[in-house]
C-alpha cells in the first residue's frame, strides 16, 4: 500500500518539478542574480550556520538548500524522493557556481543513505512537509540520525490548523487536525507556483499530524526540543492563498477577526 501511495505521489511532485523554474515562487533567475528563498523565520529559528554543515529533507528543486550556502554554510546536502526535482537542483547549483558545496540525492525520506547519518550540524526542512509523510516516527527518527551529537533538527511547517482549511469565507475545513489515516485528494491540477499548467498526475495521498503528535514524535525520537512556536504573522502562507497580506507586510489569516496560527516552528537537539 505505502509502495503505490509513494509512487503516486512522487510522479505528481516530479510533474510539478518540471513546472517549477519560471514562475514567481521559484524564479531561477532571480535566484542566479543573488536572492536567497529563505525568511527571516527561517533564521531566527536556526541560527546562524556558519562553518556549519546542513541537510535539508524533502529539498525540491534545491533553492532552499542552496540558500544555506549563501548564509555561510561549509556544505549543504539536500534529500528529495523526486527524480526531477533532484536533476533540476544539481543543475541549479552548477549554474550558481555552488556545486563544489552542495550535494543533491534522490531517496525515500523515511530510508535515508547511511553515509548520511550523524553528518550535519542542521538538519532543516520547511513548509508543506509533514502532510507528506505517512510515519511521523520514522521521520523524526531519520531526522535524529543524521545529525553530530551537537547538532540541531529546525522544522518549519504549516500549523496544523491551517492545513485544514479549504476556504476562509465561508470557513470549510477539509482535512483532519489530527491522524486520522491517509486522505485522497483528487483533481489537484496544477500546481501552487502554476496555477494554470496543464498537468496529467492530479490525485495526492496527504497525512495529518497534530502538534502534539509531532512534539511527542520528536521526543520519543531521542530529541530535546528547545524552540516551539506558533506563527499567527509571517512572511508568506506557503502560498495557499487563505490569509491576507497586511499593513506591516505580514500576513494573517482572520476568522471573525481575530488571528489563527499560520505556521509553527520547532527547533529540537539530539539528547
Amino acid at each position: 500500500m505505502r509502495g503505490s501511495v509513494l509512487s503516486n505521489n512522487q510522479q505528481w511532485w516530479d510533474e510539478r518539478a518540471r513546472l517549477h523554474g519560471a514562475d514567481l515562487v521559484y524564479d531561477v533567475s532571480a535566484f542566479l542574480a543573488g536572492r536567497s528563498t529563505l525568511y527571516e523565520l527561517d533564521h531566527a529559528v536556526t541560527g546562524s550556520v556558519t562553518g556549519q554543515d546542513v541537510i535539508h529533507l524533502q529539498c525540491h528543486t534545491g533553492m532552499d538548500t542552496l540558500s544555506w550556502l549563501r548564509a555561510g554554510a561549509r556544505r549543504v546536502a539536500g534529500v528529495d524522493f523526486s527524480p526531477v526535482a533532484i536533476d533540476k537542483a544539481t543543475a541549479l547549483a552548477q549554474s550558481a557556481g555552488l556545486a563544489d558545496h552542495a550535494q543533491f540525492y534522490v531517496a525515500d525520506i523515511l530510508d535515508l543513505p547511511v553515509h548520511l547519518r550523524a553528518a550535519f550540524d542542521v538538519c532543516y526542512a520547511s513548509r508543506g512537509v509533514l502532510c507528506w509523510i505517512d510515519d511521523l516516527d520514522e521521520w523524526m527518527r531519520q531526522a535524529r540520525a543524521v545529525l553530530k551529537p551537537s547538532g540541531r533538527l529546525v522544522l518549519i511547517d504549516m500549523h496544523p490548523l491551517f492545513l485544514m482549511a479549504d476556504s476562509v469565507d465561508p470557513l470549510v475545513l477539509d482535512f483532519p487536525y489530527a491522524a486520522d489515516g491517509p486522505q485522497r485528494f483528487e483533481n489537484q491540477a496544477g500546481s501552487y507556483a502554476a496555477p494554470e499548467a496543464a498537468t496529467e498526475h492530479n490525485s495526492t495521498t496527504e497525512y495529518a499530524h497534530s502538534l502534539a503528535e509531532i512534539v511527542t514524535a520528536a521526543i520519543e525520537s531521542d530529541l530535546t526540543i528547545d524552540h516551539l512556536g506558533e506563527h499567527l504573522a509571517v512572511e508568506t502562507d506557503g502560498p495557499r492563498g487563505l490569509a491576507t497580506r497586511e499593513d506591516d507586510g505580514l500576513m494573517r489569516w482572520r476568522h471573525t477577526g481575530q488571528p489563527l496560527p499560520i505556521m509553527f516552528s520547532l527547533r529540537a537537539l539530539p539528547s
